[in-house]
């Protein structure tokens, strides 16, 4: 039986990536143009993932989760956060863009706060949804409700874009996360679509964190 889901190995790369940007913010001198694009290309990337996991549980995961017990009351709390986490997204998103165009230190104090409150947000969702599904993902490994789900996710990327994920969700990973994708996906199938097609993340935003 898997120890962790495929859901909190995801969670456990939004966490990485959130506190990579308070640090980076922290650390910014004012004008360093380069920095700052890097930031705010690492920054489309994160967004992009975010939104495509929010919609993902909405659309995919809800579901899923309602045929194998999950009560409608439990989803409509979830649903009532991530409501918050969209506002607060849409506040870090702007200051994040502002930043990346201006350089300024002020602009990157702006955007650490945005991101700082975006953090506190999803913290708050994350953890209630690890407490209250995570059991349920683990309980129900295996039943058709959840593999059906395992598959839908699996058709809604194109190559490029699963290796694309792929790459972002290992970096870093630790070894719990690394083994919750690695039972989801074959080591075979993940090296080859993480390595052929995850070659742009590695390229563009992995060296962001890096510098």
């Amino acid at each position: 039986m898997a120890q962790m889901s495929m859901n909190k190995a995801i969670h456990g790369a939004f966490r990485r990536d959130l506190a990579r940007f308070l640090d980076a913010f922290d650390r910014f001198s004012d004008g360093d143009t380069r920095r700052a694009a890097d930031l705010g290309r690492a920054w489309q990337n994160f967004d992009t993932e975010l939104d495509h996991h929010h919609h993902g549980e909405h659309e995919i995961a809800w579901p899923a989760l309602r045929a194998v017990g999950v009560s409608d009351e439990l989803i409509t709390q979830l649903d009532g956060e991530h409501e918050a986490m969209v506002t607060a997204l849409e506040k870090a998103r702007g200051a994040v863009k502002t930043f990346a165009v201006s350089a300024t230190k002020g602009d990157a104090d702006v955007a650490r706060e945005a991101v700082a409150s975006l953090q506190a947000v999803m913290e708050t969702h994350m953890t209630h949804e690890e407490a209250e599904i995570e059991p349920v993902f683990l309980a129900n490994e295996g039943s058709e409700p959840l593999k059906e789900m395992g598959r839908k996710f699996g058709r809604e990327r194109s190559p490029m874009a699963a290796g694309r994920f792929f790459a972002w969700v290992s970096d870093g990973a630790s070894p719990e996360e690394t083994a919750a994708i690695k039972e989801q996906v074959p080591g075979p199938v993940l090296l080859l679509i993480g390595g052929l097609f995850g070659r742009g993340y590695r390229r563009e935003v992995a060296p962001v964190w890096r510098a």
